[in-house]
């Protein structure tokens, strides 16, 4: 794995591109790990993923805790690892235990030995060794060590335990993963506690990690924690190796991330909003003043999104986004969309993950091409500026 950045915004800002290069295929950054349940996102096949913008999609967050016992991973060992078996020899494979709203650790039920999670198989508890057997049977390109995650509201005793557990199942799993020569992310956790995020981080540091995973947001933490949280950590992190943060999905979390030099972003976002039978429509570059498809409707959702399931679109034969290029929009219309999500056809769920995805992947490309540009700054400004802006009128409007 090689990691170069490539542009580091002026004025002493943190937000940074690079390029994370394994093997033949290369993704810059910042960039979205795209959620997966069994190595592909919940409603794509091999060939529709193919479909989606390259090589911004070829990254995918896989989750070790979906594979226990079903199928077994020696299964998947002797096929010859997870990319064969999915059949994506090019795609970026990064596993971590922690990947969605499904397999989210309990706090209360993990110990000393090893973290607990609720699996295909029932609650388990997943120790170090057990956790890197599953990863030497899927072979990921890269893996982030088993950490011990905790919400927000845990004590500061709570977050010092958290964080010497999760030390110590770092070491574990380097040690038990030492003749493989795979890539290891080294997991930064501390609750809510900033003391304790900047002892986790610096002690993660002097490990021989690849990158770091910034885990344990996302459970219960204000924003301006969230803020002070990922900027104490960054300071503490080297420049020269990639940063990822989990479950930080909203356009203003991702812009937030970015801010504080993250490269790579995990979040169930465009799966929620897919499973809710929202579409994305914020325009992708919002220095333009103007939404998408003329004036929107605030019954229908709000300036990120709309509700196809409302009765607004039953008759409504526009594109969801107009110019959007994505498979949806070229074939289908929003009272299509609207028709088969309240007949409940599966079908909705895959047409809506493609926009979902399309869009939000062009979303990352424009903060990229914002950052070399010297511009992430206004860029930022102006998305939360005109998101305020359109949320008033909403509201003014009902």
């Amino acid at each position: 794995m090689r990691f170069a950045v490539t542009k580091v915004c002026a004025s002493g800002a943190k937000a940074r591109a690079g390029l994370l290069q394994i093997g033949s295929s290369g993704v810059e950054t910042p960039a979205l790990l795209l959620s997966t349940r069994k190595g592909l996102p919940a409603f794509m096949s091999p060939d529709l993923l193919s479909s989606l913008p390259l090589p911004d999609s070829l990254l995918l967050n896989v989750c070790p805790t979906h594979f226990i016992e079903v199928p077994p991973s020696k299964t998947i060992s002797n096929i010859g690892g997870l990319h064969r078996m999915l059949g994506l020899p090019d795609h970026i494979l990064v596993a971590a235990a922690g990947e969605s709203t499904e397999c989210l650790p309990s706090s209360d039920a993990t110990n000393k030995f090893g973290a607990s999670f609720e699996t295909p198989a029932g609650r388990k508890l997943v120790k170090p060794s057990d956790y890197m057997e599953l990863i030497s049977c899927l072979q990921p390109n890269l893996w982030a060590s088993l950490a011990d995650e905790v919400p927000a509201w845990v004590n500061e005793k709570r977050n010092k335990t958290s964080v010497e557990r999760t030390l110590r199942w770092l070491d574990a799993c380097i040690a038990l993963d030492a003749a493989s020569g795979r890539n290891s992310l080294g997991v930064v956790v501390g609750g809510s506690s900033i003391e304790q995020r900047k002892l986790c981080a610096t002690e993660v540091s002097k490990r021989n990690v690849s990158g770091f995973w910034i885990g344990g947001f996302g459970l219960g933490e204000s924003v301006e924690e969230r803020c002070s949280l990922l900027n104490a950590v960054t300071d503490c992190l080297p420049l020269e190796k990639p940063r990822i943060v989990s479950r930080l999905g909203l356009p203003e979390e991702v812009l937030e991330g970015v801010a504080s030099g993250i490269d790579l972003f995990d979040s169930t976002y465009i799966y929620q909003l897919t499973m809710g039978g929202f579409a994305l429509i914020f325009p992708i570059d919002m220095v333009e003043r103007e939404m998408q498809n003329g004036v929107f409707d605030s019954s229908a959702g709000d300036s990120a999104k709309i509700n196809l399931r409302a009765t607004t679109y039953r008759k409504d034969m526009s594109r969801i986004v107009d110019g959007c290029t994505c498979f949806t929009c070229q074939n289908h219309t929003r009272a299509y969309l609207n028709h088969l999500i309240n007949v409940h056809e599966m079908l909705a769920q895959i047409l809506l993950e493609i926009h979902n995805t399309h869009h939000y992947l062009r979303f990352f490309r424009s903060i990229r091409e914002a950052i070399k540009a010297g511009e992430f700054d206004i860029f930022w400004k102006q998305f939360v500026e005109n998101r305020r802006s359109q949320i008033a009128a909403a509201a003014i409007r009902e």
